[in-house]
């Protein structure tokens, strides 16, 4: 026997606590991927919340023609002279100028109905906007306000007129007058 084996002499236990050794502290576990691949999948991800970014900020720009009318709207109460002229100018903002500024009569209720107006134009408080940019005394119309306000929100351009509209896409209802 070499002597390790020799029993330990009885001593106190601060003593034996004082002969431990402390462990080793395993290496720090690293946070980079060890695959390509989860690199690749970072990038796309990356690549897809931009995308996303861009889309949302271009559907924003695209709508402040819509934002504009509804403040409009919101200033011009419930008059229908009023409301009349906001839809044509809305409509002149998201259609090009040849579909849109020559319509009148049933012509344009009806442009209003199938562009989002639900029949509501033709046949329900929208026949208030055929004669009251003619008259002076119109009554208040609450529900041509907001039959007007749900046209300007749920519009839609059909993709063949959007031509030429990228350049009228930040254009307000007001700055289309001009």
């Amino acid at each position: 026997m070499n002597g390790e084996d020799a029993p330990l002499k009885a001593g106190s236990l601060v003593e034996l606590i004082d002969r431990l050794v402390d462990p080793l502290q395993p290496a720090p576990v690293s946070m980079r991927p060890e695959t390509a691949g989860w690199a690749v999948l970072a990038v796309v991800l990356a690549l897809a919340l931009l995308f996303a970014a861009w889309r949302c900020w271009r559907h924003w720009r695209a709508n402040a023609y819509r934002r504009a009318a509804l403040a409009e709207l919101g200033a011009a109460g419930d008059d229908p002279s009023a409301i009349a002229a906001i839809l044509r100018r809305t409509a002149l903002a998201a259609w090009p100028r040849g579909e849109v500024a020559s319509l009148s009569g049933e012509a344009w209720l009806a442009f209003l109905d199938a562009t989002g107006g639900r029949g509501a134009f033709a046949g329900g408080p929208g026949r208030a906007i055929l004669a009251a940019p003619y008259r002076r005394d119109a009554a208040p119309m609450p529900e041509l306000t907001a039959l007007a306000a749900r046209w300007i929100r749920r519009h839609r351009v059909r993709p063949s007129s959007r031509k030429g509209r990228a350049t009228r896409a930040a254009q307000t209802p007001a700055e289309a007058r001009s």
